[in-house]
């Protein structure tokens, strides 16, 4: 059994790389296993991971989720409740590991949030995939220069390791970011040794967060449009400039969240003229009638939250869309995407020993 590990920042897109590469391997008579060393929790009750829940269904995996993902951390996960009853947590998780793997040709491994979460218990993305001898796939979202760095010091960092790098793939490029993609960093990767597997362009219906998937972690109260949750949000904007100096902006994002304060009525009655599928009004301020009343008619839902706007969005940095089992055509296009972007015969390569 081989373990190809994916490893990038949570939202770049890991599980539908995985997802992708594993529809095909399928494909090619491999019997392909997953496996989620570390899932991320929200809140104090535990609730079933969406990626696992998607992979479990998808590969028709035999694991319950806790066999697939045994342990999940939150930015807090150091105190508390966390390690009650965790005693030999590395232990169990490589048992766990060689569970998921019995039997099957190779066993794709989702990496953490982030790949140094776990570090200080040696749970982080670059010990397990030393451990388990892993080869590696980097999933890289490239939204600037900044993004490219980070993504060169973990890779280095696998090399020091002597961890297989098979190779990295450019996920959910914006078309901003398209040609600096393939003609900057992609020939910037290689001249380093990096393999790049390909380059995936952003596709709106499987990146882009829900409404729901947005109030799923910020809470609060839905205001107006409750049934208009299942809108798409494709940016996010901070309403704390004056209306005159926001409309041209508002304007020319699409799909987006306003996220401003209550008292911020003449702001969010000039983004419902514009293309807004949420409003988040922040510091539990209730926001005029008026809004409400024009929201309902746009069908654009209003959530009241009671944090501060800083908060609320430093929050909404762990919102990505979840593919669900059943949505057959977002699991095509992922499959799509594999065929046509990335080059798999170094994954193939490294699986046959090569």
């Amino acid at each position: 059994m081989k373990t190809i590990y994916f490893s990038g920042k949570a939202g770049d897109g890991k599980t539908a790389s995985a997802l992708g590469i594993a529809l095909k391997l399928q494909e090619k008579e491999f019997k392909v296993s997953y496996f989620k060393p570390l899932g991320f929790q929200r809140g104090a009750v535990k609730k079933d991971d969406p990626d696992v829940f998607l992979m479990r269904e998808v590969l028709k995996l035999p694991f319950s989720s806790e066999t697939i993902s045994p342990f999940a951390v939150n930015p807090h996960y150091l105190t508390g409740h966390f390690f009650q009853e965790k005693d030999n947590l590395p232990e169990k998780i490589n048992e766990a590991h060689a569970r998921c793997g019995e039997g099957y040709d190779v066993l794709l491994v989702d990496g953490g949030m982030f790949p140094f979460a776990g570090r200080n218990q040696g749970l982080d993305d670059f010990n397990l995939a030393e451990r388990w001898r892993a080869g590696v796939v980097y999933v890289l979202k490239p939204d600037d220069d900044f993004d490219l760095d980070q993504g060169l010091l973990y890779l280095d960092l696998w090399t020091y390791r002597n961890v297989k790098v098979i190779g990295c793939i450019f996920n959910n490029v914006s078309r901003t970011q398209w040609e600096k993609t393939r003609t900057v960093y992609k020939p910037l990767l290689e001249n380093k040794g990096i393999p790049v597997l390909g380059a995936i362009p952003r596709k709106t219906e499987i990146a882009a967060p829900t409404v729901a998937e947005f109030y799923e972690v910020l809470q609060g109260e839905i205001l107006a449009a409750p049934d208009q949750m299942n809108r798409l949000v494709e940016e996010v904007v901070i309403g704390t400039m004056t209306t005159e100096s926001a409309l041209s902006y508002l304007r020319r994002a699409p799909n987006k969240a306003l996220i401003t304060g209550g008292d911020r009525s003449d702001m969010a009655m000039t983004a419902l003229e514009t293309s807004t599928s949420v409003i988040i009004f922040t510091g539990g301020l209730y926001p005029d009638v008026h809004v409400l009343s024009r929201a309902e008619e746009k069908g654009v839902p209003v959530i009241l939250v009671h944090t501060d706007t800083y908060t609320t969005v430093e929050n909404l940095h762990s919102v990505y869309r979840s593919i669900h089992p059943q949505n057959a055509e977002a699991i095509r296009i992922v499959k799509r995407n594999v065929e046509k972007h990335i080059t798999l015969q170094p994954v193939l390569d490294f699986l046959q020993g090569k």
